[in-house]
């Protein structure tokens, strides 16, 4: 890894924020200057989250939110441009009585013909650049005739009939000076390769037969990190890589209405067998947990550390900048007995902040504000030193915990992944949990990410804007930060005489033993205050005819007592649920019985509906075997269905990612 050189502080905010008038030293604000609010939305009034509001012949622009809402401040007679990635540019002249301005964008299939990128991350059609382009084709790109262009730009995933218009970023920098009492707001990312990220790979669960194989056992997966990685590679107009898709995780980004538990166990569990919409023959099996909501005043009091990786990688905008950014938001959640503690990482690993009271939130965010990256990268002295602070602080019956934000990419010291993982492994004994976030692109090493998450005792998210830091570590702080239950595994016994054949789809990575369960020392996945975790099984009937089970052979000495005798007739399977208290070492088991009555899709819950469609659209982007139709627009259709109790509109979004991918 280059040591890169250090950012300040003013220059990274602006390359994190950075939409400025080149023109002036300080924002306009005249008297002339008014607040636009408005939302933007397709042609079929479905919100457009991430969609960009600019001023025309400026930099200045904002993102709309995920309910497609932005304000931005404009003057008289200058024109807004309303654009996003596959739709049509509209353009808005402002008004004296201007106040309200709702955009309606509609679809462009040719708008990914010519692509404009620029260093800080802006796409604009090339006639609104105040500055000179270069235009390459796009098969001269793929025969590698940008070498020496344009410094400091990489292209990947050109498409062959596109033209690539490219321009550098020292034009336009400015001193910190010049930069300093801007108004920033979350830029567009640019497209970066994926050739040095890291992913790794899995073979897809088959499908498998009761008589040989009855029980299926893997750990919960709350993680949502494939997710918005997912979303990041859509968004910048790029191919998902197939292993960066971990359907589970993307299921469970979303929220379902289960209801809370009723008694005094930490989840209640609630099922639904309906059909399959991508197998008609076939039948799908959904699980749901449901964590118990803590309120906040009842919370154990938090012993967190952040680890910061701030090593010369970091520095880009999307990494250290955003980072602080992101944690700032967890600092506001902080409570006056929770305490804080940093611990930063290049080079070395060293403490730049001793347990701090949540009170205290100026000097915490001061030692955020402060920090800068350089330097090569010591994970594992970073997660020693770290582990050791909140060992010497550690809050019995408390919430212990190590917050690691990085992009994964050590390279001093223990740093593979199997050094990763015995280190992990070790301080998990401490009873100090993690959590892992992931930032940045083009060296991101989500490998490194999930095994530190899935040994740790922890959780992983991948922060790829502030929205989403918003979401993770605010609007989700309690489930995020704050385990109800660990070690929570399942294990399910299908019926035979119901069941010819059944496949977990995703959980590739979780999948135990069917003796793990029972073992008190395997470890398995954390379930936090008010979370959600779903699961779901593609069943083939007895009876029906599949192109995905093969023959299955008679077997002489497999035979059970349910094929043998007319008792559980009317039984899908059994599910158990394994479980431990945070502080505890022995498990408690849960047992619930699921029958078999299957309901026709069109009368299943929107949020199985959801569900399905999100599991269906990630089969998708893996090319999987398994799934015989992989029409998008089946996808979206079924997606609509399910779209319900979008408050945040993160369903919307969804509907929004599979339609551009159509056009990727």
């Amino acid at each position: 890894m280059k040591n890169l050189k250090i950012f300040s502080s003013g220059i990274a905010m602006l390359l994190l924020f950075g939409s400025f008038d080149v023109k002036t030293s300080t924002l306009q604000t005249t008297e002339t200057e008014k607040t636009i609010t408005g939302t933007v939305s397709d042609t079929q009034k479905t919100p457009v989250p991430g969609a960009f509001v600019s001023i025309k012949g400026t930099n200045i622009g904002v993102q709309a939110d995920f309910n497609g809402k932005y304000t931005i401040k404009v003057k008289e007679n200058q024109v807004l441009v309303f654009s996003f990635l596959g739709m049509k540019s509209k353009e808005v002249k402002i008004a004296k009585t201007s106040v309200i301005i709702n955009v309606t964008l509609e679809d462009d299939n040719q708008s990914l013909q010519e692509v404009v990128v620029t260093a800080t991350g802006v796409r604009r059609e090339k006639k609104s650049l105040g500055y000179a382009t270069q235009k390459i084709s796009a098969d001269k790109a793929y025969k590698g005739q940008l070498s020496g262009k344009v410094a400091g730009v990489q292209v990947s995933n050109a498409k062959a009939n596109q033209n690539i218009i490219l321009r550098g970023y020292t034009s336009v920098q400015k001193s910190e000076s010049e930069i300093k009492n801007r108004h920033y707001d979350t830029m567009v990312p640019v497209p970066v390769p994926v050739a040095n990220e890291d992913y790794d790979s899995f073979v897809e669960n088959p499908f498998e037969t009761p008589k040989n194989a009855p029980l299926s056992t893997f750990s919960i997966d709350v993680d949502n990190a494939s997710y918005t990685n997912v979303r990041r590679f859509i968004n910048n107009g790029q191919t998902v890589p197939a292993d960066a898709v971990r359907v589970e995780e993307m299921i469970n980004f979303f929220k379902y209405t289960y209801p809370q538990p009723l008694n005094s166990n930490p989840f209640s569990i609630n099922t639904e067998y309906s059909e399959s919409p991508w197998n008609p023959k076939h039948k799908l099996l959904r699980i749901g947990l449901q964590g118990k909501n803590i309120p906040t005043d009842n919370l154990p009091a938090s012993n967190l550390v952040f680890l910061i990786d701030v090593s010369g990688s970091m520095s880009d905008a999307n990494k250290l900048p955003l980072l602080k950014q992101s944690l700032k938001i967890l600092v506001q959640e902080l409570r006056k007995e929770d305490k804080v503690a940093i611990v930063v990482y290049a080079g070395a690993a060293g403490l730049v902040l001793p347990p701090t009271s949540g009170s205290e939130k100026k000097t915490i965010v001061d030692a955020l504000e402060n920090l800068q990256a350089g330097g090569s990268t010591a994970g594992g002295a970073g997660i020693e030193l770290a582990y050791k602070t909140a060992q010497e602080n550690f809050i019995k019956g408390g919430n212990n915990r190590v917050i690691l934000a990085t992009d994964g990419d050590f390279n001093v010291g223990s740093s593979s992944n199997k050094d990763m993982e015995t280190l992990i492994t070790e301080k998990r004994k401490s009873g100090v949990f993690l959590t892992c976030l992931g930032y940045g692109m083009g060296n991101y090493k989500d490998s490194k990410m999930e095994i530190l998450s899935d040994k740790g005792n922890g959780n992983y998210a991948y922060i790829d804007n502030i929205q989403e830091a918003n979401r993770f570590l605010g609007k989700e702080f309690k489930g995020s930060m704050f385990a109800i239950a660990k070690d929570v595994k399942i294990q399910i016994e299908f019926n035979p005489k119901q069941v010819q054949a059944y496949r977990l789809i995703g959980y590739e990575n979780r999948k135990l033993r069917p003796e793990d369960f029972t073992d008190d020392k395997i470890d398995a996945g954390e379930l936090g205050s008010g979370h959600t975790v779903t699961a779901l099984y593609e069943i083939v009937p007895v009876g029906v005819e599949s192109d995905f089970t093969g023959n299955i052979p008679n077997l002489k000495y497999t035979k059970t007592e349910a094929t043998l005798n007319n008792n559980y007739n009317d039984e899908l399977a059994t599910v158990k649920f394994r479980y431990k208290k945070p502080d505890g070492d022995k498990s408690i088991e849960m047992v619930h019985v699921i029958k078999n009555t299957p309901s026709l899709l069109q009368n299943a819950t929107e949020d199985f509906k959801f569900s399905a469609a999100v599991a269906w659209f990630g089969l998708k982007l893996r090319d999987s075997k398994f799934i015989g139709n992989k029409n998008s627009g089946d996808i979206e259709k079924l997606a609509r269905q399910g779209f319900s109790n979008d408050l945040d509109g993160y369903k919307a979004e969804f509907i929004r990612l599979v339609e551009s991918e159509m056009k990727i």
